[in-house]
This record gives structure tokens, C-alpha cells and sequence, in this order.
């Protein structure tokens, strides 16, 4: 993976076949570890970076305690990794779910105020033998963020400041370059230059919605469903990925895949269903189990993810994210923001 430099070690990412465990100023003691990693980031930005890419935009940084205590750490290193950080106040996302004292940092936690989301179990919720379901349709909840808007987002930073136990609240990451070289011939050729329509949640259009008969609303024009390529090409390394969602961010009303049978039974589904099958196989899959101050860097053009069950009841859980936008690709050259209200 990328050419080590002196204040970058790159370890291959433990029980995956692609990302690394990058290592910054190793053998400072926590708190100062935290600034000295982000300060020698911030003066080899391009040596993150391209570590970045290598790994297939998967990077993560253990002990970065001191965020926790410093949550403008997170967005201090956020910004190397794009031009914007998202301020929450701007898009549709509820107060209690917004950093009271950071407004780019978005709140995922079921401790109050914050909305509580706990995902569902799979069913049966391991595998015959003993563990963990990945693969798509067992494992649900697969998705890119934000992928609803035109121009979708870069990059996001998800920060454990309190994880839940291990074997609990575990994130599923999904490799869309490897996914997208291991099919075959026919199958490239029949997905190139096919779009996917993305929608918000709670529209009635999920394939949840769907199949239990809910309406769909009418949508106001900063939600409409947008059009997003089946494959993409990443703008900094050229590279195609997959770049699909699976029930819930898919639009199963008028879609899933633009120019195919709609609906939940209709061919694009059955070719979506197809596509996430082979894209979540677990030799494309890595499970994060989170110890507190663990970094994930993950990049949404070219990579899926999914939250797992916790027991939401009994165990306490808050996770910080913040999204980076800037270089989505010359396809979006020029477009006004989908999700901003006229």
C-alpha cells in the first residue's frame, strides 16, 4: 500500500483485503497523541491522502482519544480531506442530532437527546457457523451516505467516543473497486451507463414502505429522487466502483434502476438484488468492532457501509460523524445542490 513516509506507518487493515491501519506519531502517550497524529497529517497532507487511495478509501487510526474532549479536533482533520465539512444546521437534520457545540459533527447515539436507531437483527443473527452476517439480503441496512443528493458526498470521518461492547454495535464496510473488477464481462456491459434513483428515508418509497402497502408522499423538490451511475469513476484515482444503496435509499416506487421494470418485484430489482449480493461477498467486506477513540475514514464514491444491532436497551452508545464534499467527479460539475429548500 502507499510508500511509507517518516510520519506514516501503513499496516495492511486486520481481516481485510484492502484499507489500512495508519499509525501517526507512534509512542506519544494519549492526550497529546491525538494532536501530534493530526498535526503531522496536517503537514504531509498529500502522504495521507494518497495512503488514502491505496487503501481503497478506507483508513483507521486507533487512540484518538483526546477528540472526545476536543470534538474540533475531528473537523480539524476532516478539512484534509476536502474543501467543505458539512455544517448539519444546513441540511434537514434534527437539532438533537447535531453536536450542541460542533455543528458539523452529526450525533449517531441512543442516548438522549438524540434520535434513537438501533438496527434490526438479521434473522438468524449469525451465520451456521457462529459468525457475523455480511452478505446482503441476510445482512440489510447496506447503504452510501447521503447518496439521495446531487452532488452526493466526498468522505466521512466516524469517531467512537463511546462504543458499545465488543460483538455489539459492530460497522460493516464494503470494498465497490474490488466488487466492481470481479464481475464479469456481460455483467459490466450491461450495467454501464445505468443510473440507480436514490431517495430520502421515511418517503414511502423503501422497499420496506413498499411491501407493507404505505403511501408514497408527495415529495417537495429539495427531495425529489435523484439519479446516481451504477458505476462510478472516482475523480482522484480513475478507479470504477459499484455505487449503490439497497433498501432503503432506493427509490422502489419509480425504480430502483432508471429504464428497467419498477417496483419491488420488477427486473431492476431483481438486478439490484443481483448486484448487492456479489458487492457485499465477504472477501469485499471488513466488520469494524469499535474500541473508544477508533477513527474510521471511509469513502462514500466508492464504498458501502452498514450499522449492526446493539442492545439499545441495556447499552449506552454515541458515534460522531462528519461528511467532507468537494471533488464528487465532473459529472456533477456545475449543479445546484438537490437537498437545499429554494
Amino acid at each position: 500500500m502507499g510508500t511509507a513516509q517518516p510520519a506514516f506507518i501503513i499496516r495492511p487493515l486486520p481481516g481485510a483485503n484492502f484499507g489500512g491501519v495508519i499509525e501517526i506519531a507512534a509512542g506519544i502517550d494519549a492526550p497529546e497523541r491525538t494532536e501530534a497524529a493530526i498535526a503531522a497529517a496536517e503537514a504531509a497532507p498529500d502522504a495521507l491522502l494518497s495512503s488514502f487511495y491505496d487503501a481503497h478509501g478506507f483508513l483507521l487510526l486507533k487512540g484518538m482519544h483526546a477528540i472526545s474532549e476536543q470534538p474540533d479536533l475531528l473537523v480539524r482533520l476532516s478539512r484534509l480531506f476536502g474543501p467543505e465539512v458539512e455544517d448539519y444546521r444546513q441540511t434537514l437534520t434534527g437539532a438533537s442530532d447535531i453536536h450542541p457545540e460542533v455543528p458539523e459533527i452529526l450525533v449517531v447515539s441512543n442516548i438522549p437527546p438524540a434520535t434513537k436507531n438501533v438496527p434490526a437483527r438479521p434473522n438468524p443473527p449469525l451465520n451456521p457457523d457462529g459468525s457475523l452476517p455480511v452478505q446482503f439480503p441476510h445482512r440489510r441496512g447496506w447503504h452510501t451516505d447521503q447518496s439521495y443528493r446531487r452532488p452526493p458526498p466526498d468522505i466521512s470521518l466516524f469517531y467512537a467516543e463511546l462504543p458499545c461492547p465488543k460483538g455489539q454495535g459492530q460497522t460493516l464496510y464494503a470494498d465497490g473497486i474490488a466488487a466492481y473488477d470481479a464481475l464479469d464481462g456481460a455483467m459490466k456491459s450491461r450495467i454501464a451507463g445505468l443510473d440507480g434513483l436514490h431517495v430520502r428515508l421515511k418517503t414511502g418509497r423503501s422497499e420496506y414502505a413498499v411491501r407493507a402497502g404505505e403511501p408514497a408522499r408527495a415529495l417537495e423538490a429539495h427531495e425529489r429522487a435523484q439519479r446516481q451511475p451504477v458505476v462510478r469513476t472516482h475523480p482522484v484515482t480513475g478507479l470504477k466502483a459499484l455505487y449503490l444503496c439497497e433498501a432503503g435509499q432506493m427509490d422502489w416506487v419509480d425504480g430502483p434502476l432508471v429504464g428497467m421494470e419498477p417496483g419491488v418485484d420488477g427486473d431492476g430489482a431483481k438486478l439490484l438484488y443481483e448486484l448487492m449480493t456479489h458487492y457485499t461477498r465477504p472477501e469485499f467486506t471488513y466488520a469494524h468492532d469499535w474500541d473508544a477513540g477508533d477513527l474510521v475514514i471511509y469513502d462514500n464514491r466508492s464504498m458501502i457501509h452498514a450499522a449492526t444491532w446493539y442492545d439499545g436497551e441495556h447499552e449506552r452508545r454515541r458515534m460522531w460523524r462528519t461528511t467532507v464534499h468537494g471533488n464528487p467527479g465532473p459529472l456533477y460539475d456545475g449543479e445546484a445542490r438537490s437537498w437545499v429548500r429554494a
